[in-house]
């Protein structure tokens, strides 16, 4: 196991999603001059030995094409464990990693990939494609009504401390008078939060036309972001993965879109929380 610490993981399977990852990787590697380390998950000890000497090969080619030469680590376990539980250990500051969507025979990998994301705490960058520019430059965050909203502030903040992105915060629509009050409360604590921290951003409305999910993807489209910042469903269900959570639908958009996915904590958090996760 390389001794690497606060990396950006990028999970490893050696596939061309996973490559695209990784260039993301180098992308926001330069920012903040982070190593990379890319985790392959194994289940059973008597591939390591083999996995790591493919592991060694691909970190020369990475290094040869795309300027980084990653670390790498191989890990026994389940993905929808071990990927979060080397994060933490590694106190790593983000983990890139790669889907296939949510197209034809992929579509139980997009459920996957939600299991994995909330089993860290550590946020993810969930990517389908290689980055469309050199510099990442527009960040779309979506506000709604559900307490978890308030802790993205800290993401926020992080993000424009780090990578200098301009913020357009899409404000979700409520009829009922409890949502609209709880969304009030997270948009005035959300936008007092980045002007008490020089944080620059413009606010947008959804129609409310159509679901908050879809109105978010295609705004996201629409004006050409580079990333959409979203918050998971603290606990939660299976039913969320039989049938499709908001962040899935989100996670796998159909036009390739990355997505940001930070976990809620279970207790409050205070605006001196360190972004990466220590």
């Amino acid at each position: 196991m390389e001794n690497i610490d606060r990396p950006i993981i990028v999970p490893w399977d050696f596939t061309p999603v996973a490559e695209n990852a990784f260039i993301h990787a180098v992308r926001f590697s330069k920012s903040k001059n982070s190593e990379i380390l890319l985790l392959h998950i194994v289940s059973d000890s008597k591939e390591i030995e083999e996995k790591e000497k493919s592991l060694a090969e691909a970190c020369e080619k990475l290094a040869k094409d795309h300027g980084k030469k990653p670390g790498f680590v191989v890990q026994t376990g389940s993905i929808f464990h071990a990927i979060g539980e080397v994060a933490t250990e590694r106190k790593a500051d983000m983990i890139i990693m790669g889907t296939h969507g949510l197209k034809g025979s992929q579509r139980f990998f997009g459920s996957k990939a939600l299991k994995v994301v909330v089993s860290s705490k550590i946020p993810f960058l969930v990517i389908q494609e290689k980055p469309r520019r050199e510099k990442m430059e527009s960040i779309l965050l979506p506000i709604d009504f559900k307490s978890g909203n308030k802790e993205k502030a800290n993401w926020i903040y992080y993000m424009a401390r780090n990578f200098d992105v301009k913020f357009t915060i899409i404000k979700g629509k409520a009829k009922d008078k409890g949502f609209k009050r709880k969304l009030r409360s997270n948009m005035n604590y959300i936008e007092t939060y980045l002007k008490t921290h020089n944080v620059d951003y413009e606010l947008v409305t959804a129609t409310g036309k159509g679901k908050f999910k879809e109105e978010i993807v295609n705004y996201a489209k629409e004006n050409d972001f580079d990333m959409i910042m979203i918050m998971a469903t603290r606990d939660i269900k299976i039913t969320d993965y039989l049938f499709g959570a908001p962040e899935q639908y989100v996670m796998a958009n159909e036009y390739n879109i990355p997505v940001m996915c930070v976990n809620p904590r279970p207790a409050k958090i205070g605006s001196g929380f360190r972004a990466s996760g220590g």
